[in-house]
């Protein structure tokens, strides 16, 4: 959830819609190459593997690979360094003295890619280069990820870093660094901010007050980084009491004055919905019933559940996307860390188990028709007692890298064709229509709870385990077992196959410049319900905000209805000049507290060229 990373910042200092297409896309990308530097102790294939043992480490060394067999073994140069020769594609350690602790250094081989990365690749990785790496560091985790073949990778940026006072910008940030370098490395970037600036909000964790702040800084963003960053989420988390605890309600409004602002600076942006954190059927009901589908480009969400929870989870997402493609910016199923606090590093067994839901994590995300799923995370990252870093602090693998390096190859550009269930319902297999080192195939994942077989139409043309490490092909029949194996067919070779979801229905309309916000007392916030509490028995006083972001003045009408009994009032007409934000005042008064649960007050306008703006706030009786 990575919910104490904004306050580590301060100590650190495509597509389904063929329209949707960021600035990004027109640069070439090319194939990766390892630094010369080999950072992480990441190599290529046919590279000579040379690596340095820590300090003080006794001469003598053997590498090992995954399952602990000895590939290796000799004496450090005089230099420090071991000289392992070439390997094959794989996770290895190299042990000296006792093998444990400081004597023990991780290292990778991943297969090179033989063609660059699809820019329509669903394969992406949040990274938060700004906030965890230096600028002397950057270029190292940017390279890992091409290499892994990585196509979006997801960053972090601080409102108030960049716009320290209103109205006055930064001139040169780390953020602008971090695109920079992560464009150069052929990656395409997702910016996403969490706080607000002090100044638009003493409370930083709450949106702005003044919604007019955050459609000025994107659209100061959106221009600034026009070329480097491709989409932006305008909030992260909001929906959950670390970022903010706002409602459906705040959601969208939030979301309709960053996203015009967004266009405002750069109209061939990904303007991306601000993202859910979890899934919790009252916020996502209030967020729909506000209307915000047309003020998004891609609809963003997070997902920490079981992966048994997928299919109703990704359902329910779905049933308010308004359509728009999915984009699954924060996933991982946890493990969690042992031993050593400096090291925080999970036990062997766990670390397989990770290595494991790397692939099946993003296998089901696209099944479940994800546009881009972005694993959680890259670099070494720990909350609590959970580990989620695929790489360690001085960049060196977990087995978790090698697997996301076989998912970014094998699962390139993949589009989900369906799944299949083992014989006996041991297991699932899912299958995709994918572009395996640049080739058009269908590649199959395939896992099960013990080992099995599978017997296919077709002999595969190629196999894989979930570390990218070639297995023989053995006729038609494939042993399949708890740790996902990759089959690449050929094309429409396939069995008969369960179809995946289906996508939403595309939702007509056209976003407007005028803009309705409620702003009642965080301590009216009840985060659970998406509501706010009303006191009954008397008149309640509900403060709303009506903004024009267009260019000209905006004329038009208001109605305002709820629950049958309820007397509400609100102006019945309105002007607003461009740039203005009015204040109106709902009143509301929904008679005896005991006679109703909760209630839906929704308000429409029709302003013309001004579009048709709603506001819809959820309200729960008062605590006497």
């Amino acid at each position: 959830m990575l919910n104490r990373i904004w306050i580590m910042a301060g100590v650190l200092g495509v597509l389904m819609n063929p329209g949707l297409r960021a600035e990004t896309e027109t640069n070439a990308r090319t194939i990766p190459r390892a630094l010369p530097a080999h950072p992480g102790n990441i190599f290529l294939a046919g590279e000579q593997v040379v690596v340095a043992a820590p300090p003080q480490a006794p001469q003598a060394w053997r590498a090992v690979d995954y399952e602990g067999t000895t590939v290796a073994q000799g004496r450090l140069d005089e230099d420090g360094r071991a000289r392992l020769g070439k390997l094959p594609v794989g996770y290895y350690e190299l042990l000296s003295g006792a093998g444990t602790g400081t004597n023990r250094v991780t290292l990778g081989v991943v297969e090179p890619l033989r063609a660059p990365t699809p820019l329509s690749s669903p394969i992406a990785v949040d990274v938060a280069l700004a906030w965890f790496f230096t600028k002397e560091r950057m270029a190292a985790p940017a390279n890992l990820c091409a290499l892994a073949g990585i196509n979006w990778v997801r960053d972090r940026l601080l409102w108030s870093e960049l716009e320290p006072r209103r109205g006055e910008f930064a001139a040169s940030t780390r953020y602008d660094t971090s695109a920079e370098v992560q464009v150069a490395a052929g990656l395409r970037v997702l910016q996403v901010g969490h706080v607000s600036a002090p100044w638009a909000n003493g409370n930083t964790k709450r949106f702005p007050l003044d919604l007019r702040d955050i459609y000025r800084f994107y659209r100061e963003m959106a221009h600034r980084w026009q070329g480097k960053v491709g989409a932006i989420e305008p909030w992260n988390e909001a929906d959950i009491a670390m970022f903010g605890g706002h409602t459906g309600s705040e959601m969208a409004s939030l979301q309709k004055a960053a996203y015009l602002g967004l266009k405002a600076g750069n109209p061939k942006l990904i303007a991306c919905e601000n993202v859910f954190a979890i899934h919790r059927a009252a916020t996502l009901r209030d967020f729909d019933a506000n209307e915000a589908g047309p003020y998004f480009d891609t609809f963003n969400l997070h997902c920490y559940e079981p992966l048994q929870g997928y299919p109703k989870a990704y359902a329910d997402f779905r049933a308010v996307s308004a359509g728009k493609p999915l984009w699954v910016t924060e996933t991982s199923v946890r493990v969690k860390w042992q031993g050593d606090e400096h090291l925080r590093e999970p036990c062997a067994e766990d670390l397989r188990l990770q290595s494991e839901r790397v692939t099946k994590t993003y296998a089901l995300a696209l099944h479940q028709g994800a546009a881009e799923v972005f694993y959680f995370m890259l670099p070494h990252y720990s909350e609590g007692t959970v580990q989620f870093g695929l790489l360690h602090a001085d960049l060196t693998p977990r087995p978790g890298y090698l697997a996301l390096a076989a998912v970014g190859r094998l699962l390139a550009d993949a589009k989900p064709l369906g799944r299949l269930a083992l014989p006996d319902a041991a297991g699932q297999a899912y299958f995709f229509a994918a572009k395996p080192d640049g080739h058009a195939a269908d590649v199959m994942v395939a896992w099960a709870q013990q080992e099995t077989s599978l017997e296919l139409p077709k002999a595969p043309k190629a196999c894989f385990d979930h570390l990218g490490r070639p297995r023989p092909v053995e006729g038609k029949t494939l042993k399949v077992g708890p740790a996902p194996v990759y089959a690449v067919l050929a094309k429409h070779a396939h069995p008969a196959l369960t179809p995946p979801p289906k996508p939403a229905k595309l939702l007509t309309g056209k976003p407007g410049p005028v803009v309705l916000q409620a702003l009642l007392p965080e301590e009216d916030v009840v985060v659970d319900k998406s509501a706010y509490t009303l006191a009954g028995l008397k008149s309640n006083k509900v403060p709303v905000f009506l903004y024009n972001f267009g260019d000209r003045k905006a004329e038009g009408c208001l109605k305002a209805s709820g629950p049958d009994g309820w007397r509400i009032t609100l102006p019945e007409t309105a002007e607003i000049g461009p740039g203005e934000r009015k204040e109106l005042t709902l009143e509301l008064n929904c008679g005896n507290t005991n006679a109703w649960a909760e209630g839906r007050v929704r308000i429409s306008g029709d302003f013309g060229a001004g579009g048709k703006p709603v506001l819809a706030l959820q309200f729960v009786p008062a605590a006497k």
